[in-house]
């Protein structure tokens, strides 16, 4: 077994496959997704720091690129020490970062660590929950559970996005128009450390020393082209999560809550409805509908005008993100073994990053 053996085996029944645990999890996974949604302002911040979307692309790929570093380490380091220890030291990176991000008052060597401590800290908490997840469920429930799970992420969205409007038109811009935002993202940081070393404290682990390198399992057990669906997708969320703030800003809007809104809840109740299509419909038919909604969402985003203008491209990245996000990592992880299931998991994570990575730069050059 990688990474975690709980101490029950569930049955194939939703009695115990939604239990205590999975919403203690599901909490944690709302406030997570919260604390990030509260920076996808960081454009604003890095401009009134001094910095040019330049600088911010920069900021971002370097913080990513730690991240797709720092994954050949964790995917290893999760079938060898287990999920418990790599979440509670991730998360606790996470809140570091929040805390450098509070407290930088220039565009510096500060940024750019507060970034990539965040970065590393919240890919390595998404990957730790989504192991632990899929190695607490059977086998045909994984996909399913991935996508139950994952619906929390969007009223995490819905919050955060909320939150972070209200604080922009609460505060006069300046320091501590920051500081209140940033520090509210690491306050998710703390309550969400809190309850995973709550639910994971009876977790078992079998140590595994030999664990195969990274590469040499990618090679020996490679996904296929989901890793380029994967990629498209780390693509597509730079421009949504980092520009589409300062776009809305030069269109003289208030923000970008209506899309952040919009895409949460329509993925939510997507998410909702599709959870259990892995077994009717088929994955790789989820996923060209999938791809087909985030060019229809993308397309769309080139006619904003106002603020009602992004409802339609927020429902359609809200389908395409449910449909997608459960069945690419589902479908990536599998083919690893068992034992090697958190390097897999890992490692499909890491294709996302790596669009984003390779896009954050380009796309500040372009604006």
């Amino acid at each position: 077994m990688s990474a975690v053996s709980p101490t029950i085996i569930p049955r194939d029944d939703d009695a115990s496959v939604y239990d205590r645990t999975f919403w203690w999890a599901y909490v944690a996974n709302l406030l997570l997704v919260t604390g990030n949604a509260l920076t996808f302002r960081f454009a604003e911040f890095v401009h009134f720091l001094g910095g040019t979307e330049e600088a911010t692309g920069g900021i971002v790929r370097a913080g990513v690129f730690g991240s797709l570093l720092i994954r050949f380490t964790l995917a290893r380091d999760l079938d060898r020490l287990g999920v418990r220890r790599m979440w509670i030291g991730s998360s606790a990176l996470f809140v570091i970062g929040s805390v450098l991000l509070f407290t930088a008052r220039e565009v510096g060597w500060q940024v750019y660590l507060a970034r990539s401590a965040f970065a590393i800290g919240l890919a390595s908490m998404f990957t730790c929950a989504n192991v632990h997840i899929q190695n607490r469920v059977p086998f045909q429930r994984r996909t399913e559970m991935l996508a139950s799970l994952g619906s929390s992420g969007f009223l995490g969205m819905i919050l955060g996005a909320q939150l972070g409007d209200l604080v922009f038109e609460s505060l006069p811009q300046g320091r501590t128009l920051y500081m209140v935002l940033f520090g509210l993202t690491g306050l998710c940081g703390v309550v969400y450390l809190a309850i995973v070393a709550a639910i994971t404290r009876q977790d078992l682990h079998t140590h595994h020393p030999d664990a195969p390198s990274p590469l040499a399992l990618l090679r020996r057990h490679w996904p296929g082209p989901v890793v380029l669906v994967a990629f498209i997708m780390g693509l597509g969320f730079v421009v949504t999560t980092v520009f589409l703030t300062r776009h809305a800003t030069t269109l003289g809007l208030l923000g970008i809550r209506t899309y952040r809104s919009g895409s949460a809840l329509s993925g939510f109740c997507f998410r909702v409805t599709t959870r259990t299509w892995s077994r009717t419909l088929g994955r790789h038919r989820m996923i060209c509908l999938g791809l087909a909604g985030h060019l229809s969402g993308y397309l769309l985003l080139v006619r904003v005008a106002t603020e009602w203008d992004f409802i339609l491209p927020a429902l359609c990245g809200g389908f395409a993100h449910a449909l997608l996000f459960p069945c690419v990592v589902s479908l990536g992880a599998e083919r690893f073994p068992e034992r090697s299931r958190g390097t897999g998991t890992t490692l499909i994570l890491g294709c996302i990053d790596l669009g984003s990575a390779v896009g954050a730069q380009p796309l500040g050059w372009v604006i």
